[in-house]
C-alpha cells in the first residue's frame, strides 16, 4: 500500500480509508462523522481486511551463465557471482587487485552490450535524442542492457568504487571512442598504476611479457604492434585484444584526451513491487505473446526485420566462447536483443486490497501509483532509427475497462496531469513510474472492470535463464517497496522541502506509507564539480526527527585525482551513498558540499517493509527441443529468503520464454 502524505494535502489513513483532516480548524464535522461512521461499516463488512504486498521478489537458477537477478542485485551478490565463474572458467585465483578487475570485466563483456539506448529528459530541458544518458549503474544494467562507449563506462566507475575503493575507475576520452581504466597495486603495480579495461570492444592489452596489464598512455607508443590480436597471444592469459572486432583496437588508442572521474552512480537495486491482482512477465525475446508486438527504448535498428535494439558483436548469448578465443566474435545479426518486463494489475474492488497501490482516494477518485526498476517502453509510430521519440507511440501504458471513466496521468509525483487514454504511452515513455488518476469512485471504477498494463524495456541477460535437465530454483523476497524522489528533476522537485535544485543546498522529505517501516536509505547527487574537478568535499545526511539531528550518509566525498592525466576533464560528478535506518517518521535527505557548488540535481529513494507481505507465485514457461509450450509454477510463502526447496526438469535443449512473478 503506498500512500505518500507529502506532496499531497494531509490525509488521514485507516486501514486504507481516507479522511481529510482538520484545516485551520474549520471543517463541517456532520460529514466528518459520516466518513467515520462510513468507513466503521466497511470494516465491518470487511472484517478480515489485509492487504498484501509482493516486495522484491528475485529469481536464480543454476544455469551456469544466466542465472537471473539474485545473483547481481547487489554489488556483494555481482562480486560473488564474478569470482565464482572468473574462477571456474580460468582456474585462477581472485585475490589481487588485477583479477578482481578482470572478472568483473569479463562479466560485463557477458551482460552488456555496445548499443543506442533510449534516453529521458532527466532535467525537464523538452529534449529527446540530445539529452543526457543514464549514468545509473542499476538502471543501465537491468532497464536497458545496452549503451554506448561513453555510456556503459560512465556507469561502470560505480562499480569500480564499490570493488576496488574511491575514483579507483574512469571514463577516459581517446580518438573516436570513450574508453575506461583503472587503477591497480600490488605485485606488478607496485603502489598503483592505470590499466586499460575496456569491455566496450572487448580489450585489455597485456604487456609484451605477459607480466601486467598497461595503460593508455603506455599503449600508445606501441600500438601498431599491440593492436594485433595475433601478437603472441599467450601473453594475453586468453583475453583476445579486439574481442569483437580485429579492427576495434587501432583506430582509438593512439590519443589520451579526456578522464571523468565518477562519471556514473549507483541508485537503489532493482526491487520490484507487485501489489495483489498484479503480475510481471518477462520475455526473453522481443515480440511479446503474439511474437509481433515491439515495445522498446532504444534506437530502432531493425536487424532481420525485427525493430529495437540489438548487438551482432557480442559475447552476450555464446558467453562460452570469450575465453581463450581465437578468433573475434563474429557478426551474427541479433546476437543480442532487448527483453520485455510486461506488468498487468487488475486492483480488487471487492476486498479493498485494491488501495494497496492507492497514493490518494476520494469519493470522486481514485489515484494508484506504478514503480518499476525498468525502463517504460514504446511501439513507436514510424520505423524510423529515432521514432521512439515521436508522438504516437503505444502499448508502453494501456488502460482497459468496460465503460469509459476520465483518466490522467502524472510523472512527477503529481505536481502536473496530462489527460487522455487509454493509451499513456507517449506520457511515461521512458521513464520508470507514474501516478495514474481514475476521476470515478471506487464503486464505478468496479463497475468498469478497470484494469492496465504496462510494458518496459529489460536486459535478457539479467533474467533468469533455464538449463538443460533438472534445474534448481533458488528465491528470496526481502520484502522492501521503493518510494523515489527521482531520478528525474521534476520528481525530486515534488519532494522538496529546503534549498532550491541547481543550487548548493537542497533537502528532500520522504515519507514510507502509513503503517510501514523506513528500511533503507538511497541518494545521489549529480554534481557541477568544474574542470578541472574541484576539491568540493560533498556531504549527505538524514534526519527521522524532523531535522533537529542529522546522520551521515556519505561524508566527505569527493574527486581523488592520481597521475597520469591529460589536461582535459569532464566537468561534473556523482556522489552517492546508501545506509539502513529504522523509521517510523519522515526521512529528510539534505545534500551539501564545502564549496557551494551547484547541483545539476539530486535524488533520494526510501525502501520500505510493507505491513502485510504475500505470498509469490513463480511460474516459467519453456521450449524443449522445439516442443509445445511447457510451464511449471510454484508458490513461495512471505518473506522467503534463498529458498532452495524448488526443482523441475526443462528436458533438453530448453528454451526459456517468459518467466513470472504474480501477487493473488
Amino acid at each position: 500500500m503506498i500512500l505518500l502524505p507529502y506532496p499531497l494535502e494531509p490525509r488521514m489513513y485507516m486501514r486504507g480509508f481516507v479522511f481529510d483532516t482538520l484545516k485551520h480548524n474549520q471543517v463541517n464535522l456532520g460529514n466528518t462523522y459520516m466518513r467515520i461512521h462510513l468507513a466503521l461499516i466497511l470494516l465491518l463488512l470487511f472484517p478480515t481486511l489485509s492487504f498484501s504486498d509482493v516486495a522484491d521478489p528475485q529469481l536464480k537458477t543454476d544455469h551456469p551463465w544466466y542465472p537471473g537477478e539474485l545473483s547481481c542485485s547487489t554489488f556483494d551478490r555481482l562480486f560473488a557471482t564474478q569470482v565464482a565463474l572468473y574462477k571456474k572458467v580460468t582456474g585462477r585465483e581472485v585475490s589481487t587487485d588485477e583479477d578482481k578487475a578482470l572478472a568483473s570485466w569479463y562479466w560485463r563483456n557477458l551482460h552488456f552490450a555496445h548499443g543506442e539506448e533510449g534516453r529521458c529528459d532527466w532535467f525537464g530541458e523538452g529534449k529527446s535524442v540530445d539529452a543526457e544518458t543514464n549514468r545509473d549503474y542499476w538502471t543501465g544494467l537491468f532497464a536497458h542492457g545496452f549503451g554506448l562507449c561513453g555510456t556503459t563506462h560512465a556507469q561502470y566507475c560505480a562499480e569500480m568504487n564499490a570493488l576496488l575503493g574511491q575514483c579507483r575507475g574512469r571514463a577516459v576520452g581517446v580518438s573516436g571512442h570513450n574508453s575506461f581504466e583503472v587503477f591497480l597495486t600490488g605485485g606488478a603495480y607496485g603502489a598503483g598504476r592505470w590499466v586499460l579495461l575496456d569491455h566496450d570492444i572487448s580489450t585489455v592489452i597485456f604487456t609484451p611479457d605477459g607480466s601486467r596489464l598497461m595503460s593508455i598512455q603506455e599503449i600508445m607508443p606501441q600500438l601498431a604492434t599491440l593492436k594485433n590480436p595475433n601478437f603472441k597471444p599467450d601473453r594475453q592469459r586468453g583475453w583476445r585484444v579486439a574481442g569483437l572486432h580485429d579492427d576495434d583496437a587501432g583506430g582509438v588508442y593512439d590519443s589520451f584526451r579526456t578522464v571523468e572521474y565518477l562519471a556514473g552512480y549507483a541508485g537503489p537495486p532493482p526491487m520490484i513491487h507487485l501489489r495483489r491482482g498484479e503480475s510481471l512477465r518477462r520475455y526473453l525475446e522481443p515480440g511479446l505473446e503474439d511474437g509481433k508486438t515491439f515495445v522498446f527504448w532504444g534506437r530502432n535498428y531493425n536487424t532481420a526485420n525485427i525493430p529495437g535494439p540489438e548487438r551482432s558483436r557480442t559475447w552476450i548469448n555464446q558467453p562460452e566462447k570469450m575465453y581463450g578465443a581465437k578468433s573475434n566474435t563474429g557478426h551474427h545479426d541479433g546476437q543480442v536483443r532487448f527483453a520485455n518486463a510486461v506488468y498487468d494489475y487488475k486492483p480488487n474492488f471487492d476486498d479493498g486490497s485494491y488501495k494497496e497501490a492507492v497514493v490518494d482516494e476520494s469519493d470522486d477518485h481514485v489515484t494508484f501509483s506504478f514503480r518499476t526498476p525498468y525502463v517504460i517502453g514504446a511501439t513507436p509510430p514510424n520505423n524510423k532509427e529515432w521514432g521512439i521519440y515521436d508522438t504516437g507511440g503505444k502499448n508502453g501504458l494501456v488502460i482497459a475497462s468496460k465503460s469509459p471513466i476520465p483518466t490522467s496521468i502524472s510523472v512527477d509525483n503529481g505536481k502536473s496531469w496530462l489527460t487522455g487514454g487509454p493509451d499513456f504511452t507517449d506520457a511515461v515513455k521512458g521513464h520508470n513510474q507514474y501516478w495514474l488518476k481514475f476521476s470515478a469512485s471506487a464503486a464505478q471504477q468496479k463497475t468498469a472492470e478497470i484494469s492496465w498494463r504496462t510494458v518496459c524495456q529489460t536486459n535478457v541477460a539479467t533474467i533468469p535463464h533455464l538449463k538443460d535437465g533438472t534445474n534448481h530454483i533458488t528465491f528470496a523476497c526481502s520484502n522492501q517497496a521503493i518510494i523515489s524522489a527521482g531520478p528525474t528533476k521534476s520528481e525530486a522537485a515534488a519532494y522538496l522541502i529546503d534549498g532550491k535544485l541547481e543550487s548548493a543546498n537542497a533537502t528532500l522529505k520522504l515519507s514510507a506509507p502509513a503503517g510501514c517501516k523506513s528500511t533503507h536509505l538511497y541518494a545521489a547527487s549529480w554534481n557541477a564539480s568544474g574542470n578541472p574537478p574541484s576539491t568540493s568535499k560533498y556531504q549527505i545526511e538524514y534526519s527521522v526527527d524532523d531535522g533537529k539531528s542529522w546522520k551521515t550518509v556519505v561524508k566527505d566525498w569527493s574527486i581523488i585525482r592520481r597521475p597520469s592525466e591529460p589536461n582535459d576533464f569532464w566537468s561534473q560528478s556523482f556522489s552517492w551513498g546508501d545506509i539502513a535506518i529504522s523509521a517510523d517518521h519522515p526521512v529528510r535527505i539534505r545534500f551539501t558540499n564545502s564549496e557551494h557548488r551547484s547541483y545539476r540535481k539530486v535524488e533520494a529513494h526510501l525502501a520500505y517493509a510493507p505491513a502485510n507481505p504475500s505470498p509469490a507465485t513463480v511460474t516459467f514457461a519453456w521450449r524443449s527441443a522445439n516442443g509445445p509450450l511447457q510451464t511449471a509454477s510454484h508458490l513461495y510463502p512471505p518473506n522467503a529468503a534463498d529458498d532452495a526447496s524448488w526443482a523441475f526438469d526443462a528436458g533438453q535443449n530448453p528454451k526459456t520464454i517468459w518467466v513470472e512473478y504474480s501477487a493473488k
